[in-house]
């Protein structure tokens, strides 16, 4: 199976990117699952209903979300309508939405996608370690699933690397969200798991982690409140991670980093 993940989308720049590149990227890598962060769609703050739809209708079979999930009000009614869009799991039972989906896949096949959120330097949530746990009982790789992606929205590497080891063997991707920023440590790890710490994001580098450089650098000059944080507009960097897997286990062949447009190095695989 070939996946492609795509790092958080920022502001109008990143949707943008998204819709009119997705459809092409798909193809090209003639990728059977993708799978877009868009928790920062909307203003760099959450996602809206019309955005989801778009990004589907672009080419992603799945949207995961993170800390800003509850940032557009109006997500809510929508997440308990669309099983594609989810939310990470390990919010406390009775939230709105769902944290994991299996979807089909061309080929007869099925992939299991599940988002959490770190707890480490972010809110205090339930233990993610378990939840994740709790769905890949749920759903065996190599039996019933063909795949399973693990989108760890978290600040620390630390508690990133400690989710791949932690599943290395159990899953066909572990990636890392929310720091915006791709990191060199693409690699499969010992049992067979794909990894990166994180995938960076869908949006304008010209920026800090996405978001107009004044306004933000201020924050630290001053350590006061400013005026509300507003995305970069300039082109964007769609970042990710590519990875194919053995259809019998369900375990990574081969991953290797994506990054079209914009101003960073251009990095895609070679089909």
């Amino acid at each position: 199976m070939r996946l492609l993940f795509l790092g958080d989308v920022v502001g109008r720049s990143g949707r943008d990117a998204l819709t009119a590149k997705l459809p092409g990227l798909r193809a090209s890598l003639r990728a059977d699952l993708v799978v877009v962060n868009g928790e920062n769609a909307s203003h760099g703050f959450g996602l809206a209903p019309d955005m989801a739809r778009a990004f589907l209708a672009a080419g992603a079979d799945v949207i995961t979300l993170g800390n800003h999930a509850w940032d557009r009000k109006e997500i809510i009614p929508f997440l308990e309508t669309e099983p594609r869009v989810i939310r990470p799991a390990n919010f406390p039972p009775g939230t709105p939405g769902r944290g994991a989906v299996v979807v089909d896949v061309p080929g007869n096949r099925r992939a299991l996608v599940v988002n959490v959120m770190g707890r480490l330097f972010m809110d205090a949530l339930d233990d993610p370690f378990r939840a994740v746990q709790a769905e890949l009982q749920r759903h065996r790789l190599g039996q019933t699933i063909h795949a399973a992606v693990i989108d760890v929205h978290a600040e620390a590497t630390s508690e990133k690397y400690a989710f791949g080891h932690s599943f290395d063997g159990l899953a066909s991707l572990v990636i890392g969200t929310h720091t915006h920023t791709p990191t060199a440590d693409h690699q499969i790890l010992a049992g067979g798991t794909a990894y990166q710490s994180d995938a960076g994001m869908c949006g304008d580098y010209d920026s800090v982690i996405g978001m107009q450089k004044g306004g933000a650098a201020l924050r630290f000059w001053r350590k006061m409140p400013g005026e509300k944080l507003a995305p970069a507009e300039g082109e964007a960097t769609l970042c990710g991670l590519f990875v194919e897997t053995d259809d019998a286990t369900g375990l990574a062949l081969g991953v290797a980093p994506v990054r079209l447009g914009g101003r960073l190095s251009q990095a895609m695989p070679g089909v």
